[in-house]
């Protein structure tokens, strides 16, 4: 049974940095795609940035530039860097697995940024 577990979040002023952390347990399949989404109060549940085991990244428009998201394929560990955060930033962020016939999801790490 794969485990994701988010760590990292909590209440940063605009303009500041966080980290976050996902650490990966279970049985993993070699070629699969790590990522993190974000869901804010009343709205979707939205990409914000994926990472291949190769290292491809990809990133949502609204974060390019200040998000960095990567991983620890020794350790099962996934990063997602957040700076110059902004308002908008605030939800609740989710780390996900995804694999070719699986897909999971951490509970979720809330991140709140204020003025």
């Amino acid at each position: 049974q794969v485990q994701l577990v988010e760590s990292g979040g909590g209440l940063v002023q605009a303009g500041g940095s966080l980290r976050l952390s996902c650490a990966v347990s279970g049985s993993i399949v070699s070629i699969n795609v790590e990522g993190w989404y974000r869901q804010a109060p009343g709205k979707q549940r939205e990409l914000v940035a994926l990472i291949s085991n190769g290292g491809k990244t990809n990133y949502a428009d609204s974060v390019k530039g200040r998000f960095t998201i990567s991983r620890d394929n020794v350790k099962n560990m996934v990063y997602l860097q957040m700076t110059n955060l902004k308002l908008e930033d605030t939800a609740v962020y989710y780390c996900n697995l995804r694999e070719v016939a699986s897909n999971y999801w951490g509970k979720g790490t809330v991140v709140t940024v204020s003025s």
